[in-house]
């Protein structure tokens, strides 16, 4: 099959792929919102005008044009109104309650079906349903590779040893693996006397050891060889935390080989742990990333490959890998990381205390949880549900970053896209 086609095929089927996370999102909101009985109006795919919808009971399913998301529209997401002085933000959050109340019958009301009638353990599991499908969905991706093909990982064994620290400076300072004698081929088994069995510690160890002395012992041709110490050497490393950027710290000069090594469960929570990490800290820069991918296509400087790409951007990548000239089952294995990614991180993202995001209706929920044990002990009265009608002004100030910055990076990925090959 032609690659071209082989190329466009893998990305239109990743998007349709995301598609589907992004329903089983909304599923995972549907699904505990019925057994609660509360109304569910409306179940959609996307936003903008229908594509096509069908009335299902008292529930209306459908696909909108921008298949950018999702949503699932529960009746009674905002109380009643509550006397208080008139003010612009009252008249924002009254003007948005009346809208939603116009759905809202007798019926309704008196059988509870309404979201802000539910008790606050059950709303609470109705909004971080939907961030624990995708995580589910991610951990169950992550695993089923690490299962059937494995993960790429760096064994203790040296796959090359680097003569100069700099080797494009013009007088070559030698590295501490060089100047010890350590050879490609050697197993390392000890470091200053401690035995490590995982490169990630030994590297971890090298770096706390700043100039410190540094003595390694080695299998070399199935013999143990205590390596001469030599004095140790600080250098500019990557930094674990953020793969773009270097720190100061221990340098070995050596690279290690990698191998293919299945794992289960434990390990694939850690794995996803690691990735969490990463994944947090890129969502608290997200902001400035944006801007930083802007400034580069203004300049025309190279886009950072580490850079947040659209939904646009990872189906392309994911095209690139269906049609690369590589093993298929790397292909593969590869295809599905990149899927489970997408959902650790939109799974993520919906965690972040703002609204829209779930998120922030849970947070809010917990503010509600607090402010009635609060009045509850000094024997006050029922302070009532939160009223996220009042954030609604946040709301649209979030949702419409959000949108900038959406539209920022699919003109980056069309423009500068992020190539991995």
């Amino acid at each position: 099959m032609n690659s071209t086609l082989v190329t466009v095929i893998g990305a239109l089927i990743f998007f349709a792929l995301i598609l589907i996370s992004v329903g089983l999102h909304e599923v995972g909101h549907f699904i505990p919102g019925k057994l609660f009985r509360v109304r569910v109006l409306q179940f959609f795919i996307g936003f903008g005008k229908n594509l096509w919808s069908t009335q299902r009971g008292e529930t209306q399913y459908g696909i909108k044009v921008f298949p950018l998301g999702g949503y699932v529209r529960l009746l009674g997401m905002y109380p009643p109104a509550r006397p208080g002085k008139d003010t612009w933000l009252k008249r924002v959050a009254d003007g948005a309650r009346e809208a939603e109340w116009e759905d809202i019958t007798d019926a309704d009301v008196a059988g509870h079906r309404l979201y802000f009638q539910k008790p606050l353990w059950q709303r609470l599991i109705i909004m971080f349903s939907g961030v624990a499908m995708n995580l589910l969905l991610a951990f169950g991706l992550f695993l089923g590779v690490n299962l059937a093909y494995g993960q790429p990982a760096t064994s203790m064994q040296i796959a090359r040893v680097w003569e100069c620290v700099d080797p494009a400076a013009s007088e070559c300072e030698p590295t501490p693996a060089s100047v010890m004698g350590l050879q490609a081929g050697d197993r390392v088994t000890a470091f200053n006397g401690t035995t490590y069995h995982a490169w990630a510690d030994l590297t971890a160890a090298v770096r706390a050891n700043g100039a410190g002395a540094i003595q390694l012992t080695v299998i070399r041709d199935g013999a143990t060889v205590e390596l001469p110490a030599v004095k140790g050497l600080v250098a500019a490393v990557t930094d674990p935390d953020r793969p773009n950027q270097t720190i100061q710290a221990g340098y070995l000069g050596v690279t290690a080989a990698t191998a293919m090594v299945k794992a289960g469960p434990g390990e694939t929570a850690r794995q996803m742990w690691q990735m969490t990490t990463q994944s947090v800290g890129a969502i608290i820069r997200l902001p400035v990333t944006a801007v930083n991918v802007v400034i580069n296509l203004v300049t025309g400087e190279p886009r950072d490959p580490n850079s947040p790409m659209s939904i646009f951007g990872a189906s392309v990548i994911a095209g690139d890998v269906a049609s690369a000239d590589a093993p298929l089952g790397s292909r593969v294995a590869f295809y599905l990381q990149l899927l489970g990614s997408v959902n650790l991180f939109v799974g993520l993202i919906n965690l972040v205390p703002l609204l829209p995001f779930d998120g922030g209706h849970v947070a809010a929920g917990l503010y509600e949880g607090v402010r009635r044990g609060i009045a509850k002990v000094r024997g006050q009265a029922d302070p009532g549900p939160a009223d996220t009608a009042r954030l609604l002004p946040l709301t649209y100030v979030v949702s419409g970053l959000l949108l900038v910055i959406g539209v920022i990076l699919i003109v980056a990925d069309i423009v500068s896209p992020i190539s991995i090959f």
